[in-house]
Parts: structure tokens; sequence; C-alpha cells
């Protein structure tokens, strides 16, 4: 199907590719995967034939037709319907023939090519997709001109979509899509029945749809079979294998080379010396894969606040006269973590900036904690960095009372080292300054996080990177994302804005993911479904129970993680008591000082055994409870 032979490519001196090889067979569907910057985008480009190659070649075969999202939205008077069934250039061409030519041998061929190609379904299959990616039938006829860039792209999705290309070249599809619009596309592509190759660092669309994932590693591109989790398992597991041969290398190498300098000065070993000494010259050394440098960066630790922090009693939000959401009420506490699902345009982020104080209450109340503090990040502020100034310029600006050493350390916490945290943003990936944005946003140890699309420029590393600084934040976290990996890893609550107000969901994201799938075909079947009738009373009573026993759950559940985290630090204070008693400089300096460190590893050795069996306490209790429950 697709064939990348011996393919070399140099961008600014620097080589993404050299000699890379790779296969793609007809109909499959092939995740690209690497860290940013290893040219991802480009080879997809280069498959295009947007760009030229400085050696190899890609082969597809005569007349493929390969498809990828176009750079500029549509835009214009054209309704977004026609513009969808315009891109398939090959039925639009077809039908003005149809209307013209004379020939009646060409008119019978051309009429049975639109049979061919099912042109009489095509504004129908026009109208799901869009549907799908958040159109109504109302929106479809609109003018392209009426709506903003993000939409107008999605209407680009739609038309590479509709046309159905033998080879879907996509580039992170979902960048503009709501977590709605993410789970129809993700149906979709599983179903697509051509040959798809994307690039995406949704974890969960990359475990969903490919059946094969390509690594660009170190220039080179290696094939996997499975998704991207198989992927990571497979390479760990051959990153641990070739270790382990290097070190065995290593360790026949050493006994060689002691044999060769014991005995090769003796006439009567001096053969088994040379055999050795050629031996070793011939030996060649294991070349490991390179591991990824680990990303990580943390949230500081707010101090404690009585709940709740936040109440909305019948709360009114909207902008000027015109009112969004009404009869809002919520309370939030320190343990909360709250994710909030609906389609764009429902009213997610108006709800977040009346949460946030960003937004004055047209009616209703507002309580807030006096001490509260609060950490807001939404994806619009990278518009607000000054690109001229460094990281550790920008956050000084905001901190200007602090030392030096306090902002780097800060700036550290986010992955920030010396380098990076004095070049200027400009010259950061946007990844990086989605970074900065969460190091602003938390300089002061806000006691609540407030996130609103925080992933959109993180690589699948950073993402993980965030779920963990997430779980590890003892603050309350509300959040809107598009990841459904990241929202199942770290909310504990759900609320579905619509319909003009905001309501607990009562279930998990597998109950939402089929909810939206049941929707969406009842939507094709003419029908349109409804939240409450869509799904049984037995069905909803069922999971309304099970979010009341998870949130039963979430103190013992809290309770066990804290546990935990406290067992690990204190492991990590001994293993580094261990290392510096280990060290043998330590017994050169003053004699007392090791009888302290002795002592104080007792210390931690006793917190330690206490709490390990607090945590285990802990998570039996859990454990026995979440199986009474039937969580």
């Amino acid at each position: 199907m697709l064939h990348i032979n011996d393919l070399t490519f140099r961008y600014g001196g620097r080589v993404l590719f050299e000699q890379a090889t790779a296969v793609v067979p007809k109909g499959h569907r092939v995740a690209l995967v690497g860290r940013n910057g290893t040219g991802k985008s480009t080879l997809l480009k280069i498959i295009a034939g947007q760009i030229t190659t400085d050696a190899g070649s890609i082969t597809v075969p005569a007349g493929m037709k390969i498809g990828m999202v176009a750079q500029e939205a549509p835009s214009g008077a054209t309704s977004l319907i026609d513009a969808v069934l315009a891109a398939d250039t090959e039925r639009t061409a077809l039908l003005a023939e149809a209307e013209t030519a004379q020939d009646p041998l060409r008119i019978g061929e051309v009429h049975a090519r639109l049979a061919d190609i099912e042109a009489h379904s095509a504004p129908a299959r026009a109208a799901q997709i869009l549907s799908g990616l958040g159109f109504d039938a109302e929106a479809q006829q609109r003018p392209c001109s009426d709506f903003s860039g993000g939409w107008r792209m999605r209407v680009a999705l739609a038309g590479v979509l509709f046309a159905r290309p033998d080879l879907l070249l996509l580039d992170e599809p979902t960048n503009h899509l709501d977590l709605e619009a993410t789970l129809w596309l993700e149906s979709y592509l599983k179903n697509y029945p051509h040959t798809v190759l994307l690039v995406s660092h949704d974890r969960g669309l990359l475990n969903a749809v490919p059946d094969t994932t390509i690594h660009v590693d170190n220039t080179k591109l290696v094939t996997y079979s499975g998704g991207y989790d198989t992927f990571l398992r497979t390479r760990r597991a051959n990153l641990d294998r070739l270790r382990s041969m290097a070190v065995k290398q290593e360790a026949k190498r050493k006994h060689m080379q002691e044999f060769v300098d014991r005995f090769r000065a003796k006439a009567t070993k001096a053969r088994q010396a040379q055999s050795r000494m050629k031996a070793l010259e011939k030996m060649e050394p294991i070349v490991g894969i390179e591991d990824d440098p680990n990303i990580a960066f943390n949230f500081p630790q707010p101090d404690e606040l009585a709940p709740p922090l936040i109440a909305l009693d019948n709360a009114v939000a909207g902008y000027g006269d015109k009112v969004i959401l009404r009869r809002l009420n919520l309370r939030i506490d320190m343990d909360d973590r709250i994710a909030l699902l609906g389609a764009n345009g429902n009213g997610k982020s108006t709800l977040v900036k009346l949460l946030s104080g960003r937004l004055a209450p047209l009616d209703g109340e507002v309580r807030r904690s006096a001490k509260l503090r609060v950490g807001y990040f939404a994806q619009h502020q990278q518009d607000e960095l000054d690109l001229s100034a460094t990281p550790i310029q920008q956050v000084q600006r905001t901190m200007p009372q602090a030392p030096e050493e306090k902002v780097r350390a800060h700036l550290g916490r986010f992955g920030f080292p010396q380098t990076k945290a004095e070049t200027r943003i400009s010259d950061l990936s946007g990844g990086e300054k989605a970074r900065l944005l969460l190091a602003l946003m938390s300089r002061e140890a806000p006691h609540i996080l407030m996130l609103d699309e925080p992933t959109n420029h993180l690589d699948v590393d950073s993402r993980e990177a965030l779920i963990e600084a997430i779980n590890g934040f003892q603050g309350a976290v509300i959040l809107i994302s598009h990841d459904p990996h990241l929202i199942e890893l770290t909310a504990d609550r759900l609320l579905i804005v619509a319909d003009g107000t905001c309501k607990p969901y009562d279930g998990d994201m597998d109950d939402y993911r089929r909810f939206l799938l049941d929707r969406a075909r009842a939507e094709r079947a003419g029908g349109r479904a409804d939240t409450e009738a869509a799904d049984a009373v037995s069905r909803k009573d069922q999971r309304r129970a099970a979010a009341e026993a998870r949130s039963a759950l979430a103190p013992l559940k809290r309770k066990a993680a804290d546990a935990e985290s406290l067992v690990n630090k204190l492991t990590e204070e001994k293993r580094k008591i261990e290392t510096k008693l280990a060290d043998p400089a330590l017994y050169d300096g003053p004699s007392d000082k090791p009888q302290k460190l002795q002592i104080e590893l007792g210390t931690v050795e006793k917190k330690l055994a206490s709490a390990e069996e607090s945590w285990l306490e802990a998570l039996e209790a859990y454990e026995n409870a979440a199986a009474e429950a039937g969580v």
C-alpha cells in the first residue's frame, strides 16, 4: 500500500530521517508516534507530496487518493454542508459534467460512476459527519464566515472525512474538538473503510483506533503491532532485554581482557591470548534503545481551608443581557475532582469563569472562602505571554518580591531547567508555553485549579505528567478537557453542562461514551435523543447507585492514596540515607557523622514500618468497602 524506502530528510541543518523505512499495508490504521520535534508532521507532508525528500522515496499504488486536512479552513458565504460536499472533487466534477455532457456514451459512464461512489447519498453522509463534529441541522446551512477559526477547522476535517480518501492522513485531528466530537471521531475512525495514518497526542485515540504503531526513533521508523499502550510495553521489554544483553557482553569482554592481560606474555598461553584479542576486536557493542527522558512537574501544595471553597445558590451566568446558564447550585470542597462534560458552546467555560471570579453572576449567589486562591488556566492565555521575554522574566513580573532562587525553583517544578528558563518564550514549543502557563497560574499555591483544555499542546508524556501532578495535588480541581484518558484518571465527579444549566452526571466515562454513541445513532435514524429518555430507568438507577457508592468511597480512597504517598516519601528518604552511608568518603570526615546518619536511618525505618502498616490497613478498608458496594 504505502512504502517508505530509505527516506532521508534534513531540516535546518538537523537530520530528521536517515534511511528510514516502513510499510503501511492496505486497510491498516496506523499511529505515528514520537517525541515532539522528531518529524511526525513532516513525514505526513512528505507522504502527501507537500515536501521533497533529500533521498529515498515514497511509493503508493497508481491512482490512490491521499487526503489530508487543508491548512486553510473554509470561509466565505458557502454553507457548511456545501463546503463539505465540495471536498469530494470527483463527485463535484462528475455532477458538473453530467449537466453539460452531450455524448450518450460519456453520459452513461458519468452516471455509472456517480452510482459507484454513492453520490445520491452524499448530502446525508455529509450531514451525518457534520453532526458528529458538533454542527446541528440549522448550523449546517449557515455560511462558513459565521464561525470562528476553530469551528471552521472542524469543517475542514469533515471535508476530508467525507471525501473518503484511500489513504487518510490526520495530524492532531482532535485539537479543535470538544470531548463529544473527539469520542465521535474515535468511533468513526475505528470503522473507516480505508487506510489511516494518524498523528495524535490523545492517548485514548492512539489506543482505540490503530492496529499498528510506527515509532519515530533516532531518525528511524520502527514498527510495532497494536496501539500505544502495547507499543510502550513492547518497547520497554526490548529496552530491558538489550540492557541485559549489554551487561552480559561487558562482563564477557572484561573476562576476556583479563585473560589477555595475564597470559599474552607467556609463550604457553600466547596463542589463546591472541585468539581472544581477535575475538575482542570483532565483538560489536550492543546498541541499546535510547530511553526518552522523563517529564515531570508538580503543583505547589496549598494550605488547608475550611469547606466549602465555593458555593453557588441559584446562580445565573451570562454576558450582559444574554443568559448562558441558570439554576446553578453547586458546592466545591478541597477534595473535589470535577470534570465538566457537554458540547462546546453549552457554557462550560462560562461556568469556570463564574467559579473563578472572572465573571460576576447576573443573579443568585456565589459564596467563596475569604482566603481562597484560584489558579485559572485557559489556552487563550498563550496570547498574553510576552514572546520577547524569557520564562524567568515572565514569572518574576508576577512575583516581584520573590528572590530569584524561589522563581527558578518554581519554574523547575514544571520542567524548566536553567537553560530553558532563560530561553525566549517565542522560541519555546507549544507544549513548553502550556507548561509555563501552568507555572504562572500556580505560583501562589492555589486552593483550587481550574483547567480549561490544558492539554491542547502537550505531548503524550507531558499529559501523563499532568495526570500525576493533578493526582498529587491536595486542593480541588475543575477540569474541562477533550481527552477522555485525562478525565478518567483524575476526575471523581462528572457534571454535565447542557440545556442552559449544570447537573451531576450519574455515570462514568464509559456510560457517557455509550450515551453519545446512542444519541448519534438515534439522530441518524431521524430521532432526537434526550438525556433522560435515552436510558432505561433501571440502568439510570444503577448508575446513580454506583455514583453514590463511588462518592461514599472517595474518603477511603483518598486516605489510602495519602498513606501510599507517605510510604513512597519515607522510602526515598531511606534510600538517600543508605546512599550516604555507602559512600566511603563519609568515613573520612567527622567521626560522629556516620553515627548520626545511622540514628536517622533507624528513625526513618520505624516511621516507614508504621506508614506501611497504616497504608495496608487503609487499602484493606477501601477494598472491603468497594467489594461490599460492588464498585
